[in-house]
């Protein structure tokens, strides 16, 4: 399989040497060379990325890069092996390599990380708390205008209390391209009913936000057949913390099993 996995990242840090990763500066347009593969080549949109985060990696990806399988994680998150150490340099040894995604896409359609909960609240509660509730309710506008089909997955997922986060995956090339499409659309829509001139600095990540939406939407509709696999801040040295989420997305992933089987 020719596998990809963008590790979108904006400054120099440690990267898997696995054959598989691609490390890929995202925003790179204007800025000092890292060193990496830029997003601001060929067909791009790197100046946007204070508004669309490792959107703007998708995209130059979705235009320019040619491979079977493609992914994306996070110079700080990856797949992972779970581990038992709060040692970063452990839980480095423990991302996954190309064998394993070769052998979780051999029977399903995409990988996914586990779902975690948005607090006590809905996923729409979660996000009116933390953003602009009406940059939500123009998205909902435009799905139900361009994609009148998905908007009952849409309607769903909004009053669901769990959700994938990261923009986190691998899948087929085709079905990402797929997915760009369906993305793409939309969010590009939404900014041109949108003004964030008054929006601060984390405000303006509005497009990167609302697509963490829009990808559970997608995938919900797409009913794919997915393999989850853990995620781990290789940052993290809190070992009290790293702990705690290591039993979490464990128990996730027990609860994920038991859901498939009722």
């Amino acid at each position: 399989m020719d596998i990809k996995i963008l590790v979108a990242t904006h400054k120099n840090y440690w990267m898997p040497e696995d054959v598989v990763y691609l490390p890929l500066h995202v925003g790179r347009e204007g800025k000092n060379d890292l060193g990496y593969v830029g997003d601001n080549t060929g067909d791009n949109i790197s100046t946007k990325n204070s508004m669309y985060c490792e959107l703007t990696g998708m995209y130059w990806a979705w235009k320019n890069l040619k491979c079977d399988y493609i992914g994306l994680c996070h110079y700080r998150r990856y797949f992972c092996f779970p581990s038992v150490s709060g040692n970063p340099d452990s839980r480095k040894e423990n991302v996954f390599q190309k064998e394993k995604y070769e052998q979780l896409l051999k029977n399903n359609d995409i990988i996914l990380p586990f779902k975690s909960k948005v607090s006590k609240k809905t996923v729409k509660e979660q996000y009116c708390a933390s953003h602009y509730g009406r940059d939500l309710e123009v998205t909902r506008d435009v799905v139900g205008e361009l994609y009148p089909e998905y908007i009952d997955s849409f309607d769903s997922f909004m009053s669901n209390r769990k959700m994938f986060f990261f923009n986190m995956f691998v899948m087929n090339k085709k079905l990402f391209d797929e997915y760009c499409t369906w993305l793409f659309a939309i969010l590009f829509e939404v900014e041109k009913r949108t003004d964030i001139s008054n929006y601060d600095t984390y405000q303006s990540r509005v497009y990167g936000f609302l697509s963490e939406r829009l990808f559970n939407v997608w995938v919900a509709h797409k009913k794919l057949k997915a393999a989850y696999a853990m995620v781990e801040n290789i940052e993290e040295t809190n070992n009290h913390i790293y702990l705690h989420r290591l039993i979490r997305n464990l128990k996730y992933r027990v609860i994920e099993k038991l859901e498939e089987l009722i």
